[in-house]
């Protein structure tokens, strides 16, 4: 049996730990042959951008045009795209393909540090030409409001957030809850109206990035495997916990501590 394509369209990160480097470490993991399109470069470490640059929008079209001309592709995910014109472009990518492919948008606006990641502008092109083309978005509860939800304190101002993504974009919406206390790390699926919950044990004194691209990255294989969107929201909970988990440690010149994920593929563990 063939395997099964997944496509990430995100930055690269210098230091591997998120972008297209742990997109590719993701569907490794989870039996996924990956295909990357680079849409900027990124000089980074877990807690600090030094600099970053865009990819031509040109050469950005031409990388997911060869790549779909090519390969059986069976999911898309998108990660940081960088800027207004990048995005437009790789909405038009997507729109011109003869089939329509399960879409996870990951909404990346600011780096886990604070850095901006994301021109200004660009967030407008994000909900008029990317959204109304995707299965899923994926956003953590900073990014939720700067695509016009209300601030997030628990669990039910957590759930009007959320429905009121879900009517604004008409798509399924994945709110990603670990920025609020409490001993769980709960996200929430609204999905026709219906809201569905995903929960697993807080993971504390972390000091890494890339979990967002990771899980949206773990979502995207299970789609491109013909999962269900909760089914392949389940088991990539499980996986980005078990990554957490199971990080990596090193001390900085500085003496800091530096994590990255372990994308381990003892982590994709089926019920």
């Amino acid at each position: 049996m063939a395997i099964p394509i997944a496509l990430t369209i995100a930055g690269s990160d210098s230091s591997a730990g998120a972008g297209i480097q742990a997109d590719l470490k993701t569907f490794s993991a989870l039996g996924i042959y990956g295909l990357t399109a680079v849409t900027c470069v990124v000089a980074e470490i877990p807690g600090k951008v030094s600099r970053i640059e865009p990819v031509s929008v040109e050469m950005v079209r031409a990388q997911i045009d060869a790549l779909a001309k090519n390969f059986p592709i069976g999911a898309i995910k998108t990660g940081l795209l960088y800027s207004s014109a990048i995005i437009s472009n790789v909405a038009r990518s997507i729109a011109d393909l003869k089939q329509q492919i399960p879409l996870v948008v990951d909404p990346v606006i600011t780096a886990t540090g604070g850095d901006p990641l994301l021109e200004t502008d660009a967030i407008e092109v994000y909900k008029n030409e990317l959204f109304p083309l995707a299965t899923l978005i994926t956003p953590n509860l900073d990014e939720a409001v700067q695509l016009g939800a209300n601030t997030v304190r628990d669990r039910e101002s957590m759930e009007r957030a959320g429905k009121e993504l879900e009517r604004k974009f008409k798509t399924a919406i994945l709110l990603k809850g670990g920025h609020l206390s409490g001993d769980d790390a709960v996200d929430l699926l609204f999905t026709n109206g219906k809201v569905i919950e995903f929960a697993a044990p807080f993971v504390r004194d972390v000091a890494t990035h890339g979990t967002g691209c990771t899980y949206s990255a773990a979502i995207a294989a299970g789609l491109a495997a013909g999962m269900s969107l909760p089914d392949a929201i389940a088991r990539a909970k499980k996986f980005v916990t078990a990554c957490i988990t199971s990080r990596l440690r090193w001390k900085s010149n500085a003496g800091k501590n530096i994590d990255a994920l372990k994308h381990s593929s003892g982590d994709a563990v089926e019920d």
